[in-house]
């Protein structure tokens, strides 16, 4: 591989600014330019058919269509020294730790409302805020047990959180299956480099629910419960069910009983759940609480909640902390609750429904990222360097009628890493998604999934909306130099 003309507009993973490169990837780069062009078109071959073959899918939404397709996956993986990470990682701790007081903050006393540290009118106009869950405690007290960190990092090297998922996070998966696609891609670097582990999250993901069983001392029936196989994540539900041994579910597999305990159908016969892993929007879980006319859910699960009788990760309700303006007030909930100065920035915002950003949002449509404040996946979000001005005159209307639903931020120019192409490596921009699990302690995955712009130019890296991903290498340079 001819690194010669690898050029790029901004920060990039690999290569510094002047062609190095940077002191974790050498050893990554040089043995990628010992490959000729051939070699690396059999290598990416080969894993863009493990992909296919392990049925790595992810469904994307276009013109009413559902298109069921391979998650593109790039070869060359994203480097990142363990020096770095454990600063980052200690920041993702921080924020899930202050992002779970709120929540039992807001389901209960609301005491940061009342100190006028979180505007009372944002909870009002909450369209996640779940009356039904005021004065649950949940078990442990944690409220989102799962969750992905979207981080991304600007042209001056700066690594900001840019969103917290806290609903019903994915992703998953498709990180632990880029691994083990990057291991028989590059075996020797594998054997060679001090590349930490990701292998430990399945585990660590069924730890975390058991600590949650209401019936401690027994061995916990866990279940992850799947809106099904029409579901664009459907393949990371059932990759995950399998990876931990438990029970891959629908609603219809499931019923609560007089007691008040959830019950799981069986060729033997009921069996009681203790746990669900569920992957089903709040507004669907439970047709006698939520959506009356809802199939996805089951009748009178919410109750079992209250009564202590099953735990439910994420817990209802924790949607509250996801929503993109809430976002905003993540640096002083960590003052508030912890004490602390945010480890991880925020990537600055602006909240349409404060009259002087609005003002500002609305005279520069043009510079800005808009986006509505409880979409994901990239939907209806305008990118307003790239937009037209009818697209941005669209926005100007949308955020009259309804700031409070928007929020702008700056257009970052986004980090790059180089991908595989025709011509040779070739720059594109990229995020980073860590997972977090929150029980006693916390733990965060070494690295996360990496989701790159397949577009030349793109700064869109969402799988919904075409984007790729890498694997991504936490290198401990120490046991490098050491070795």
């Amino acid at each position: 591989m001819d690194w010669a003309k690898y050029r790029t507009p901004t920060y990039d993973e690999l290569i510094q600014a002047d062609g190095q490169p940077r002191p974790a990837a050498k050893r990554l780069v040089e043995y990628l330019a010992g490959l000729s062009s051939r070699e690396i078109a059999e290598r990416q071959l080969a894993a863009d058919v493990v992909a296919r073959v392990q049925g790595v899918t992810f469904t994307v939404y276009s013109d009413g269509r559902n298109v069921d397709r391979t998650l593109p996956f790039d070869m060359i993986p994203r480097i990142i020294p363990r020096t770095e990470w454990e600063h980052t990682e200690a920041g993702l701790k921080q924020r899930m730790q202050a992002l779970n007081l709120f929540i039992g903050d807001i389901y209960g006393k609301q005491k940061i409302v009342k100190d006028r540290v979180f505007p009372a009118m944002l909870l009002k106009d909450s369209v996640n805020f779940r009356p039904q869950c005021v004065g649950i405690k949940p078990p442990l007290g944690v409220w989102a047990h799962i969750c992905g960190s979207d981080l991304v990092r600007d042209g001056d090297g700066t690594l900001y959180a840019l969103e917290d998922n806290l609903r019903i996070p994915s992703g998953v998966s498709y990180m632990l299956e880029n691994r083990m696609i990057a291991k028989r891609v590059f075996p020797e670097l594998f054997e060679t480099s001090s590349i930490l582990p990701v292998d430990e999250y399945p585990s660590q993901l069924y730890d975390t629910l058991a600590a949650l069983s209401p019936r401690p001392g027994d061995q916990p029936v866990i279940a992850l419960l799947t809106p099904g196989v029409f579901n664009s994540a459907y393949f990371e539900h059932a990759y995950l069910a399998q990876a931990m041994g438990i029970e891959l579910v629908e609603g219809s597999d499931l019923f609560v009983a007089d007691d008040d305990c959830t019950y799981m159908r069986t060729i033997h016969g009921a069996q009681r759940v203790d746990v669900i892993y569920r992957r089903v929007d709040d507004m669907y879980i439970d047709p006698e609480v939520f959506h009356p006319d809802s199939v996805l859910g089951v009748h009178g699960l919410i109750r079992s909640w209250r009564a202590g009788k099953v735990a439910l990760a994420n817990a209802p309700g924790a949607g509250v902390a996801d929503d993109k303006v809430v976002f905003a007030y993540v640096p002083k909930m960590i003052k508030y609750y912890l004490g602390e100065e945010a480890i991880l920035p925020n990537v600055p915002s602006y909240l349409c429904h404060n009259k002087k950003d609005r003002d500002y949002v609305l005279a520069n449509l043009d510079k800005l990222v808009v986006k509505p404040a409880n979409e994901s996946g990239g939907y209806g979000m305008l990118i307003g360097p790239r937009a037209t001005k009818r697209q941005r005159d669209k926005f100007h209307k949308l955020i009259q009628a309804n700031p409070r639903n928007y929020m702008a931020q700056p257009t970052l120019s986004l980090s790059t890493a180089p991908i595989i192409t025709e011509k040779g490596p070739s720059p594109r921009h990229l995020d980073l998604r860590p997972f977090v699990l929150t029980r006693q302690d916390i733990y965060v995955t070494t690295g996360g999934l990496t989701r790159v712009a397949m577009q030349k130019g793109s700064l869109v890296v969402n799988s919904s909306q075409g984007g790729g991903a890498k694997d991504t290498w936490v290198v401990d340079m120490a046991d490098e130099e050491g070795g």
